[in-house]
């Protein structure tokens, strides 16, 4: 039978070795140097003699003091450090010109000294003076420009978001689909490019445009003045509107209501537009619409589009409704 192994009384052997261990292991201690403080009977440290630097005070010598030392042992003459200037105020005493268009500050040092108790310049506050009319009544330079400067005070419409034609502008924001700004202008450009470039139109007599426009031959040179005129021809002066219970029984009776430039514009811009989206394409690419709306502003000019007969129709509905005017409400 083999022997029984007792494992609490090997653990508690164990732990006595490891403690017996570390007691006869010496203790660590930090050693420091002595340190050595000075007394009365050591010598002391040596003084500089009387006069001379001591270290890192003997710094090097100007440079116009080193100048004056060289001419001294050459005999030639020092530099004159006091009447010293620089070379610009040397170039203003040459330069006559040069002395009216320099700063205030370089000028005060080249007059002569004003008398004692007086000044170059007044603290007081001066009063508000009046607006400025003009650029010429302001003494401003207006030379140079290649345009001549605006007249003050500017106009209400001489703002950025004026720097548009009205009806560019107008044309534009009808155009825009999915508040696509950027897409509109870009179509408005082709429009007004496919308008400059092409063929000089051949107007109707039967439908003429309004009076006082200019020759045909000369529309593709503005093209602004292009679309002005084909939309403000075929804009129509009236619209129709049902007038509810006028006619007694519920029955409605049309009124012609005159509409403003705006309100004609558009009437007239979304006719076009209409006309324009039920052509048929040409091809593809993002500028086949712009196209269509173009040719459709030449056929306009011509009087070649469906917008005329449109307007006409219109026009004739509101004329045979203006007994209408008449009638109260009963």
């Amino acid at each position: 039978m083999p022997p029984r192994l007792i494992f609490f009384q090997a653990r508690r052997t164990a732990i006595r070795a490891v403690r017996s261990s570390q007691q006869d292991r010496p203790s660590l201690c930090l050693r420091l140097a002595p340190q050595r403080s000075i007394t009365t009977d050591e010598k002391p440290l040596p003084e500089a003699e009387k006069g001379s630097p001591g270290p890192n005070q003997e710094q090097l010598p100007h440079v116009s003091e080193e100048a004056a030392s060289m001419n001294k042992i050459t005999g030639d003459g020092g530099p004159e450090i006091e009447e010293q200037g620089t070379p610009v105020d040397e170039v203003l005493k040459r330069d006559k010109g040069s002395q009216a268009k320099a700063p205030k500050v370089m000028k005060e040092p080249m007059q002569p000294p004003s008398p004692k108790g007086t000044r170059s310049f007044s603290t007081s506050t001066r009063p508000m003076q009046g607006a400025v009319i003009s650029f010429e009544d302001s003494g401003l330079q207006t030379t140079g420009h290649t345009f001549e400067l605006p007249a003050l005070p500017l106009a209400a419409n001489m703002h950025m978001k004026y720097r548009y034609a009205p009806i560019v502008k107008q044309v534009t924001n009808l155009l825009m689909r999915d508040g696509k700004l950027s897409v509109a202008q870009r179509n408005m450009a082709m429009i007004l490019n496919h308008l400059r470039t092409a063929s000089p139109p051949s107007v109707n007599p039967d439908r003429p445009l309004l009076p006082g426009s200019p020759p045909a031959s000369h529309l593709p040179l503005n093209p602004i003045l292009y679309l002005t005129l084909a939309i403000d021809s075929v804009a129509p002066l009236l619209r129709i509107r049902a007038q509810k219970g006028m006619a007694g029984g519920g029955v409605a009776l049309q009124m012609p209501v005159p509409l403003a430039l705006r309100q004609r514009r558009r009437q007239a811009v979304m006719w076009i537009l209409d006309s324009a989206s039920k052509k048929p394409s040409r091809g593809s690419g993002r500028g086949g619409f712009a196209q269509k709306v173009a040719e459709e502003v030449i056929a306009v000019v011509e009087g070649r589009s469906g917008v005329w007969d449109r307007r006409g129709g219109i026009h004739k509905l509101a004329v045979s409704a203006r007994a209408n005017l008449n009638v109260r409400r009963r």
